[in-house]
């Protein structure tokens, strides 16, 4: 199938606010700064659809956005933000632990760290969470187009190492500026469906080319 239509459903602070049905999702955790919402509107083509911030810290809500009624891609509240008290930290925190822990129809976590930095202990912690949750720990690593093919190569292997990685987890390069990893985003949600038993399968959008 290829996307026709996407859309904002809700923005969540409680349980309660998430939608009812049983579609299939993916969440994007990661630092507030990180780049997920710019992320979610690259893989859908959609410029605008999750809303992009200039103050990292100030969207702290689980957005869910829904593609053809048929799954959804999800945004948690970003991490790691210095300028905020340890209240307002505990409040976003508990928000993202409420959603993985108990959405059962989440398929995985995707964890998006900022490839120019070492991961920070928000960024360890979160990894041991999805690991520790049965999940895969795929990374997606953003902001590749500020560096070198050299510079890309080196900084996934530190990455990798700092979050203790297996040795076999799927860790790509992404960019949201020059669409770079799209399409391999897109191969892993698809192999996702297929291992989950889920009888969908995304092809790229009309007039598309993969990147050479």
């Amino acid at each position: 199938m290829k996307i026709k239509n996407s859309s904002f459903v809700i923005s969540a602070v409680a349980k309660t606010q998430y939608p009812e049905d049983a579609l299939p999702e993916f969440a994007f955790a990661g630092r507030s700064n990180v780049g997920k919402s710019s992320l979610i509107n690259m893989l859908l083509n959609r410029r605008g659809l999750a809303k992009t911030s200039s103050t990292p810290g100030k969207t702290q809500l689980v957005n869910f956005y829904d593609i053809d009624g048929l799954f959804r891609l999800v945004d948690l509240p970003g991490y790691g933000f210095a300028k905020v008290s340890k209240t307002q930290k505990a409040s976003w925190g508990k928000i993202i632990d409420t959603y993985l822990n108990t959405r059962q129809n989440l398929i995985e976590v995707f964890q998006l760290v900022d490839i120019r930095h070492k991961p920070s202990n928000e960024d360890k912690e979160m990894y041991e969470w999805i690991r520790g949750g049965g999940f895969n720990g795929i990374v997606l690593a953003t902001k590749s187009d500020k560096m070198s093919k050299n510079q890309v190569a080196q900084q996934l292997k530190m990455i990798r190492k700092e979050l203790n990685m297996d040795e076999d987890a799927v860790i790509i390069p992404v960019s949201a500026t020059e669409r770079a990893g799209k399409y391999d985003v897109w191969d892993v949600i698809n192999d996702l469906f297929e291992a989950n038993g889920i009888d969908i399968h995304l092809e790229r959008q009309s007039g598309e080319t993969a990147p050479k």
